[in-house]
């Protein structure tokens, strides 16, 4: 465990090593200088200079980079050229709403979603089957803005059930319309998935020979098929959920979900780099961090998968 473990560190300085590489030479092809977006169209050369150089945008690129990534090694993210403030400082800030949504989305859609599967498999071929499937396969090829738009105009605007922009702390039904959009794609694809995995593992010979003792059908399905018909399901859950803490951008856009999603789009309309490569490396270390995690619940879930 611990030499996996330590393997997997070194990989993860490499990856967030190259993501923070990459992500720094990019911000420079994008077209725009920050200091005339600061200060408008209408400042003079003397002005958009003297901000220039006070943010260092004066100096050779490479000089930029060794400062960047030595600031980035001590956890320094450097400050928001829009608002000043500190880059991690306002990414922890709006975290907790990005995890909120994304948490609750996770959780409708993992208990729905391996529920769904089960009762699919199990009554396999009916109208039921294929009737939810057929559901699955929608919601699976819904894109996530088209969903957050059409949720948002019948549920928010048409029948007017539930607030379409805000946060909690005007209430709880805020989280309503952002959670359920989320939710419909992971929902979808763990129904597909539970299904499938499920159809497999019951017709292995240890759950026939399970239903031929007499076993009940919570014991045979719950306890003997369920378990080891999880791993797929296990991956698509770490990687939805991975991408939805990263930020789930289009929805809280949609619903003006004050996350991470929506902060990155407002730095990138603004061209405010160090926030932009915060955001990026955050959600870098989010994405390695549930991998290396879920590596680790699979050991613990099937016993046949060994740590290497």
């Amino acid at each position: 465990m611990l030499t996996f473990l330590l393997r997997r560190m070194l990989q993860a300085l490499l990856i967030v090593f190259g993501v923070a590489t990459a992500t720094f030479f990019m911000m420079y092809v994008l077209p725009g200088d920050p200091a005339r977006l600061m200060l408008g169209n209408r400042a003079d050369v003397q002005s958009v200079e003297a901000v220039r150089a006070e943010l260092g945008l004066d100096q050779p690129l490479y000089i930029q980079y060794a400062r960047f990534l030595g600031k980035a090694a001590q956890g320094n993210l450097g400050r928001s050229y829009a608002t000043n403030r500190g880059v991690l400082e306002t990414i922890l800030e709006r975290f907790p709403a990005t995890a909120l949504l994304a948490l609750s989305a996770m959780a409708i859609s993992t208990v729905l979603g391996i529920a769904i599967g089960i009762i699919s498999a199990i009554r396999r071929y009916t109208w039921i089957d294929n009737g939810v499937m057929l559901l699955a396969l929608v919601g699976i090829s819904t894109p996530g803005f088209f969903a957050g738009l059409l949720v948002a105009w019948i549920f928010g605007f048409e029948l007017g059930w539930f607030p379409i922009s805000g946060y909690i702390t005007d209430g709880w039904q805020y989280l309503v319309l952002p959670m359920m959009t989320l939710a419909v794609r992971p929902l979808s694809i763990n129904a597909r998935l539970t299904r499938s995995s499920m159809l497999d593992v019951l017709s292995q010979d240890y759950v026939r020979t399970a239903q031929a003792k007499g076993l009940s059908w919570y014991v045979t399905v719950v306890r003997h098929a369920l378990r080891n018909a999880l791993n797929p399901v296990i991956t698509s859950v770490s990687s939805w959920l991975a991408g939805l803490l990263a930020g789930a951008f289009f929805i809280e856009f949609i619903f003006n979900w004050p996350g991470i999603g929506l902060l990155a789009i407002d730095a990138i309309q603004k061209r405010d780099f160090p926030m932009i490569q915060g955001v990026v490396l955050f959600t870098a270390i989010i994405f390695i961090f549930i991998n290396i995690v879920v590596d680790v619940l699979y050991a613990w879930i099937d016993p046949r998968v060994k740590l290497a």
